[in-house]
C-alpha cells in the first residue's frame, strides 16, 4: 500500500496532472453503497449485503452480484422515492469530497461519477457535488407501467446495455469519454475492484487511487497505484499553479498587485509571486531590494504596496524556474531580447499571458507580441488588455479588462488570477482583437494629446476618438480577418481607447509636445515627465506607419498618418485635425 503521505511522486504527478477525475459513487463519494442502504430502509439487508461483498472482493461477477441484488430489493418507484426523501445526497457524502470536487472544478478539471449502481440513486448525488447529470454513468432500472393510470409501478429488471453494470465497463466508459475529449491524464479514484480494473486496461484510467475512508478492500490495497483514507489529503496535493511576472513597470506592478491579492487567498495558487526586475539602481541600492523591504516599487509605481508576497528576483532564470502562470509585462520594444533569453527556461506545461502593448516589425510582415511568444516559446499565449491606467488600479479604483485566449481554460485561469472585485475581467476568444485594440489605441492617445495641448475642447477630442476607433478596427481586420467585430465594445477596445484619450502617459506627454510646438522630441519629454517609464504611442506610431507604407495604405488611415508625421516633424502639430476634411 502507498500512502499519500510518502506517496510516489510518480503517482502525485499524475494527479496533479489530471485533465478529468472519476469517482466511483458506492463506499467512495458517499459513506455507504447505495443499494445496501436501501434493502436497510426496506428490511432486507443481511441478504443485500453479502452479494455487495462478492462483487467488491472480485469473488462474483458484477452482473451477477446486481441480478441477486435486484431481485431481493424488487423495489418499486415509490420504494426509491422514498428512500432518498429519508436519506439526502448531502447526508451521505464522505467528509472532504464536496472541498475536493470544488477545487477541481476550480482548475477545470471535469469531474464524472461512473458507478456499478443505479443513476436514480446517482442524481442527487452528482447535484450535491455540483456535477452535471449529462457526467454521471450508471445503470438504469426498468419499471412497467400500471394499466389503469400509465405510471410505472413495478420493478422489471435493469438495462443490461449499459456497460457498467458487468465487469470492465468503468475503463470502457473512460476509453469512450476519451474519445470524445482529448483528455491526455485520467484519474479514477475508488472503493471496490470494479474501479480497479479502470486503470487495468488499455487506453483507461492512466492511475487508480484506492480510496479507504468507508472500507478497506485488501485485493483493492495491493493493485492500487496510491491508498488514501480521506479526501482531504488529495485536496491538498492538488496542483497549485505558481505565477511569475516578467517585468516591474508601473503596470507590470499594478497587475502584481491584483494578482498577490488572488494568490494569498486562492488554494489554487501557490502564495508566493516571482517578480523578474531588470536590476538597476535606485537611491543608491539595487531596486530589488527596495521592493522587497518595502514590498513597494519606489521608481514606477510609489505609494502601493504590491504585498508581502511578490518577490523581486534580478536573476531571469531562477524568476520563472517552476513557474507555469508566466506574466510577461516589459516595453515591447525590449519583447524580443527578452523573448530569446526565455528559449529553454520555461516548463513544458507553463502558460503565458501578455500584458505588453504593441508589434514587432519584420521585413515579412508584423507580428503581435502574443504571437511572438508564442512561436519562440511554443507556449499558449492569452492576452490581457483594457482601461487600464495603472496608478488608478493600484489604488484600487474600479476597472475592468479583457483577456484575449485561444485555450479557454487557460482564459479562465488568467480570469481568476487578476480579478477582484475593484478589476473586472472579461473573456473574449480573440487574442489578435484584442492585442489589436490595446496595441493601437496609444497612437490614438497620442492625437488626443495634441488636441489638449493645443487647447481644442471635446468636440475636437471627440472626433479624434471616433476617427481612431475606425481606424483600429479597420487596420485590424485587414491585418486578421478573423478578429470579432464585437470584441472593439469591450473593455480591450472603446473602453480603453477613451481612458486613454483622457488620461495616461501618452496623452500627457504628447499635450505638452504640442504646447511647446516640438521643441523638444517625445523622447526626450518621455525621460523629463515619466520618470523612466517608457513612451509606446510615438514608437507604435512608428511600427504601424511602416506597415501602412509598405502595404500601400497610408491615405486610408489618414489619423494613424498625421500623428506619425507630426511626432518625426515633417507635419505641424495644428495638422491633427487634418484628417477631418479628408472625407
Amino acid at each position: 500500500m502507498r500512502v499519500l503521505g510518502v506517496g510516489h511522486p510518480r503517482v502525485l504527478d499524475t494527479w496533479r496532472r489530471a485533465q478529468a477525475v472519476c469517482f466511483d459513487v458506492d463506499c467512495t463519494v458517499c459513506k455507504d453503497d447505495s443499494l445496501d442502504a436501501l434493502a436497510g430502509f426496506l428490511g432486507k439487508s443481511e441478504e443485500v449485503e453479502a452479494w455487495t461483498t462478492k462483487a467488491m472482493d472480485g469473488s462474483t461477477s458484477l452482473l451477477k452480484s446486481l441480478e441477486e441484488r435486484m431481485r431481493i430489493l424488487d423495489p418499486s418507484p415509490s420504494d426509491v422515492r422514498a428512500y432518498l426523501e429519508t436519506a439526502p445526497a448531502r447526508e451521505r457524502l464522505c467528509e472532504g469530497v464536496e472541498e475536493l470536487v470544488g477545487a477541481l472544478h476550480e482548475r477545470g478539471v471535469a469531474v464524472y461519477l461512473i458507478s456499478g449502481g443505479f443513476r436514480e440513486m446517482a442524481i442527487p448525488v452528482a447535484r450535491a457535488l455540483g456535477v452535471e447529470s449529462k457526467n454521471v454513468y450508471a445503470n438504469r432500472m426498468l419499471f412497467t407501467s400500471d394499466d389503469e393510470t400509465g405510471l410505472p409501478t413495478k420493478f422489471a429488471g435493469f438495462d443490461r446495455s449499459e456497460p457498467t453494470c458487468r465487469q470492465g465497463g468503468k475503463p470502457q466508459v473512460i476509453r469512450e469519454l476519451r474519445k470524445i475529449h482529448p483528455y491526455e491524464t485520467v484519474v479514477m479514484v475508488g472503493d471496490g475492484i470494479t474501479d480497479l480494473e479502470a486503470a487495468s486496461e488499455a487506453d483507461g484510467a492512466d492511475c487508480f487511487i484506492g480510496f479507504a475512508g468507508v472500507v478497506l478492500r485488501p485485493e483493492v490495497q495491493k493493485g492500487a497505484d496510491l491508498v488514501v483514507f480521506d479526501f482531504g489529503t488529495l485536496t491538498r496535493e492538488l496542483k497549485r499553479h505558481k505565477v511569475c511576472f516578467l517585468g516591474s513597470g508601473a503596470w507590470a506592478c499594478a497587475a502584481a498587485k491584483l494578482a498577490s491579492e488572488n494568490t494569498s487567498r486562492l488554494d489554487t495558487f501557490e502564495t508566493t509571486i516571482e517578480m523578474w526586475v531588470y536590476e538597476e539602481t535606485y537611491e543608491g541600492r539595487p531596486l530589488t531590494e527596495a521592493i522587497n523591504e518595502t514590498h513597494v516599487n519606489p521608481k514606477y509605481l510609489p505609494g502601493v504596496s504590491l504585498g508581502g508576497n511578490v518577490h523581486a528576483e534580478p536573476d531571469l532564470e531562477t524568476a520563472v524556474k517552476g513557474s507555469d502562470l508566466v506574466v510577461f509585462c516589459v516595453p515591447h520594444e525590449f519583447a524580443l531580447g527578452l523573448c530569446n533569453k526565455l528559449e529553454g527556461l520555461l516548463d513544458k506545461d507553463a502558460a503565458v499571458i501578455s500584458l505588453t502593448k504593441g508589434m514587432r516589425i519584420r521585413p515579412e510582415g508584423p507580428q503581435l507580441i502574443s504571437e511572438m511568444l508564442r512561436k519562440k516559446l511554443g507556449r499558449d499565449c492569452s492576452v490581457l488588455m483594457g482601461a487600464n491606467i495603472a496608478s488608478e488600479i493600484g489604488q484600487g479604483q474600479l476597472s475592468e479588462a479583457t483577456i484575449g485566449y485561444a485555450r479557454a481554460d487557460n482564459g479562465k485561469i488568467f480570469r481568476d488570477l487578476f480579478q477582484t472585485p475593484s478589476f473586472i475581467v472579461t473573456l473574449v476568444p480573440d487574442v489578435e482583437g484584442a492585442e489589436m485594440a490595446g496595441t493601437l489605441k496609444n497612437i490614438v492617445a497620442v492625437g488626443a494629446g495634441f488636441s489638449d495641448g493645443l487647447g481644442y475642447g471635446s468636440n475636437t477630442k471627440a472626433a479624434i476618438i471616433r476617427q481612431g476607433l475606425s481606424e483600429i478596427k479597420e487596420l485590424s481586420t485587414r491585418m486578421f480577418p478573423s478578429v470579432r467585430p464585437e470584441t472593439f465594445l469591450e473593455s480591450c477596445g472603446v473602453a480603453d481607447l477613451v481612458a486613454s484619450c483622457y488620461g495616461g502617459r501618452n496623452r500627457k506627454v504628447a499635450e505638452t509636445f504640442a504646447k511647446e510646438r516640438g521643441e523638444r522630441t517625445m523622447e526626450e519629454l518621455a525621460d523629463d515627465l515619466l520618470g523612466g517609464q517608457r513612451l509606446q504611442g510615438a514608437l507604435t506610431a512608428e511600427e504601424v506607419y511602416s506597415v501602412l507604407e509598405v502595404k500601400g495604405w497610408v491615405a486610408d488611415f489618414p489619423l494613424f498618418s498625421t500623428v506619425h508625421g507630426i511626432i518625426v516633424g515633417q507635419l505641424p502639430v495644428e495638422s491633427i485635425t487634418s484628417f477631418m476634411g479628408s472625407g
